[in-house]
């Protein structure tokens, strides 16, 4: 069955202030693997799994319809109130029970969720709803964010290795000890003979320290680590005084560069059965 998180109020403003958006030169490489096979209008995305809409927004432009889909009604109302454009909306479903019609999606895509998803009947709801030479894009990141700050980078770097290995034992089981091997998997399961496999792509973000910390305080391994004890909040205490003394900074307004790495999957369905 597909798993269910992100849904409490207040993790889902945590996750609208501090999940970081797909880069442009992501959505233009899955745009370019689309136009490849549909160069004509693109008339409807459909974003599983959209959260409060970091990632479906960035489809508005290019096609003439965008849904964004999500089973978190605490998500879909933060999406929903803030200013969007006029072709995207919102819809609550499960990612295995999409509610479009047969071949009528030119898009079916996901920004970091489709972990989460029952991938097997997935799969086969985003076949059903491609219309032929469609596109499927499962995007993602690892967790081990990198810092740059000057010559301070390799001990910066070290210290938040330190904070990912206390939170690796807090992941859900459901995704195992990687998340990049389940998009792996996800990828061998696609039965359409056109599909590309994308490792690392690597994506430099300029953000305060601040919003670095709530970023990691955001993902569901520290969320679990926090449900079973509250250390959780003095361990990113900690990490935070450590950094900034080796920034040799007083301020979590001080900005670093975060390395973002993404992974990513794009395949096509066939014109023909």
């Amino acid at each position: 069955m597909a798993q269910r998180h992100f849904e409490e109020k207040q993790h889902a403003k945590s996750y609208h202030c501090y999940r970081v958006s797909p880069p442009q030169e992501l959505i233009d490489e899955v745009l370019n693997f689309l136009r490849k096979r549909i160069p004509d209008q693109l008339d409807l995305a459909v974003d599983v799994g959209c959260g409060s809409g970091q990632g479906t927004e960035l489809l508005a432009p290019y096609f003439l319809t965008v849904v964004g889909i999500d089973i978190s009604r605490a998500q879909l109302e933060i999406a929903d109130s803030e200013e969007h454009a006029p072709n995207v909306c919102y819809r609550e479903s499960t990612a295995e029970d999409l509610p479009f019609e047969d071949e009528s999606a030119d898009l079916v895509t996901s920004f970091s969720a489709a972990h989460w998803f029952d991938h097997p009947r997935f799969l086969r709801e985003a076949d059903r709803i491609l219309r032929p030479g469609g596109c499927l894009a499962l995007l993602s990141y690892t967790m081990d964010f990198e810092l740059e700050y000057g010559d301070k980078t390799p001990k910066l770097n070290e210290i938040c290795q330190e904070l990912y290995a206390a939170l690796h034992p807090h992941r859900k089981a459901y995704i195992g000890s990687s998340s990049l091997q389940v998009y792996k998997n996800i990828y061998d399961s696609v039965s359409y003979r056109g599909k590309e496999w994308h490792e690392c792509l690597r994506s430099p973000i300029l953000m305060p320290l601040s919003r670095f910390i709530g970023l990691v305080e955001s993902f569901s391994t520290y969320q679990g680590f926090l449900e079973k004890d509250p250390e959780a909040k003095n361990l990113s205490k900690n990490i935070t005084e450590r950094l900034l003394k080796e920034m040799g900074a007083s301020s979590t307004d001080t900005e670093v560069t975060v390395v973002v790495k993404y992974f990513y999957l794009l395949a096509s369905k066939p014109e023909t059965s």
